[in-house]
């Protein structure tokens, strides 16, 4: 049933208690709710209300098995939906949160199976933004949400890109201008040992590392090389992050010479005669492709990938506004945030990858 969504303009800062207090009212009441966090937007249902938690996967299309994660305000709240909480557990909190980290621990029976896809292990993370805080303070209890997106598609950074997908499906969006890291967060399976890396984000695993004392497993489909068995986590199976175009990666083998990468992207324009192509380059490489009949779109420069990743979404949205059939992207070193990045391009991608000699 469409019906009306209602934008409602907040300081990112300092979030007027009405809006807020408006917002928290419509979960309450069941509806769901788009707001700001650190990372991206997220789509809110209150995390104990069957009905609203499952509006979410019918609004996103999205699977029923593909977990959620439940945002809370309060390390008080994470007892509450966590059985237990190791030590190395509290480690990560006290250092990251809130912030962009996601953890995964053995669920309290206070959580329904709607949120977890029927899994025994609950995502939980504290969200780093006034907003987000705010809100789940007001409702009194944790909130349930994914991206505030179709499934599928771009994760939304601005409450515009929510409404590009989702106006007239939700009740309410928070509007709170862009993110600040346009990724969404990294999350860390904490019930096994070693510890998984379910999905990289806006945290580095090696900051994770860090504070662990030890290596966190990165299997394959964390890196966006296939796809789990089971949706353990957000990101883990299904396509993700893709524009309407066909979107291909090209990856190099070394990321100290640019110039075979360049000439792989290069290749792959030219043979596309016919076609509106895009080209996600970098600061390095932008004057490399003089004279390419292409649309160039600048993610950053390599030396940032702050940058490039806060871009990375709004780039894969800006190319279907512009009607680019194809996108050709350049891959990137994994380490640091670019592991978080590769993830993105090559789910995205429907795993087409092109690797430059």
């Amino acid at each position: 049933m469409r019906r009306t969504t209602l934008v409602l303009r907040v300081n990112p800062e300092r979030p007027d208690p009405g809006a807020v207090g408006t917002a928290a009212r419509i979960l309450r009441e069941g509806g769901l709710v788009a707001f700001p966090t650190e990372t991206v937007y997220g789509l809110g249902a209150v995390a104990s209300n069957p009905r609203a938690v499952m509006r979410i996967f019918e609004v996103k299309r999205r699977p029923p098995d593909n977990p959620l994660i439940l945002h809370v305000a309060s390390i008080e709240q994470l007892f509450e939906v966590a059985r237990e909480v190791p030590r190395h557990a509290l480690k990560l909190v006290e250092r990251f949160w809130p912030g962009p980290l996601t953890l995964v621990l053995p669920k309290s029976e206070r959580v329904i199976g709607e949120v977890t896809g029927g899994l025994d292990k609950v995502a939980v993370r504290m969200p780093a933004h006034p907003v987000a805080l705010a809100l789940i303070r007001e409702v009194g209890e944790p909130i349930a949400a994914p991206s505030a997106n179709l499934s599928g598609r771009p994760s939304p950074t601005t409450a515009q890109h929510v409404l590009e997908d989702l106006a007239g499906l939700i009740e309410a969006v928070l509007d709170a201008g862009e993110t600040l890291h346009g990724l969404e967060s990294t999350i860390v399976d904490l019930t096994t040992e070693p510890p998984v890396l379910l999905r990289p984000g806006a945290l580095p695993v090696e900051a994770v590392e860090e504070v662990l004392g030890k290596r966190v497993h990165v299997p394959d489909f964390a890196r966006g090389l296939g796809e789990a068995d089971r949706a353990l986590a957000p990101g883990t199976r299904y396509r993700h992050y893709a524009p309407s175009a066909q979107l291909v990666v090209v990856e190099a083998p070394d990321y100290s010479d640019l110039r075979p990468l360049a000439a792989a992207v290069r290749r792959l324009v030219e043979e596309a005669r016919g076609l509106r192509v895009c080209v996600l380059c970098t600061e390095e490489t932008e004057g490399l492709y003089e004279g390419l009949q292409a649309v160039l779109l600048k993610l950053g420069s390599r030396r940032e990938i702050f940058t490039v990743a806060r871009n990375l979404f709004k780039a894969l949205r800006e190319v279907d506004a512009l009607g680019c059939e194809l996108v050709v992207a350049e891959g990137f070193e994994e380490k640091g945030l670019g592991l978080a990045v590769m993830n993105r391009l090559r789910k995205a991608s429907g795993f087409r990858i092109v690797r430059a000699r």
